[in-house]
C-alpha cells in the first residue's frame, strides 16, 4: 500500500531554517508530489508542488522566494526546505501525493508541526 511519511518539524527562531522530508513507499509512478499546510482554525493551503516527471515546481505567493521542493529519487524522499521563516509559517505540515495528474490528491501523510517564534 502507499504510505507518505513526514519528519524534520520542529520549533525554530524567526528568521532561522528548517527542512521537511517526506519518505514514499508502495508506489513505483506518480506525478506530482505536494506539500501542503494547515494552522490552528485555518483552512488547509497549498505550499509547493513538484512533477515527478521532469521536477517542474510550482509554490505558493506566500512561500515563493523562500521555501524550495526537491526530490531524491533514490531515496523516493521529497524535501521541503525552508528559509526565511516567519511566525505565519507555523503549522502542520503535510506530504501529499497525487497518482494521476489531476491535482486532486490521493494520498496524504499524517503531518509534521513547524512552530517559528518570533
Amino acid at each position: 500500500q502507499v504510505q507518505l511519511a513526514e519528519s524534520g518539524g520542529g520549533l525554530v527562531q524567526a528568521g532561522g531554517s528548517l527542512t521537511l522530508s517526506c519518505i514514499v513507499s508502495g508506489v513505483t509512478y506518480t506525478s506530482t508530489m505536494a506539500w501542503f499546510r494547515q494552522a490552528p482554525g485555518k483552512e488547509l493551503d497549498f505550499v509547493a508542488r513538484i512533477r515527478w516527471s521532469d521536477r517542474t515546481t510550482r509554490y505558493a505567493d506566500s512561500v515563493k522566494g523562500r521555501f524550495t521542493i526537491s526530490k531524491d529519487n533514490a531515496r523516493n524522499t521529497v524535501y521541503l526546505q525552508m528559509n526565511s521563516l516567519k511566525p505565519d509559517d507555523t503549522a502542520v505540515y503535510s506530504c501529499a501525493l497525487d497518482l494521476r495528474g489531476t491535482e486532486r490528491y490521493d494520498y496524504w501523510g499524517q503531518g509534521t508541526q513547524v512552530t517559528v517564534s518570533s
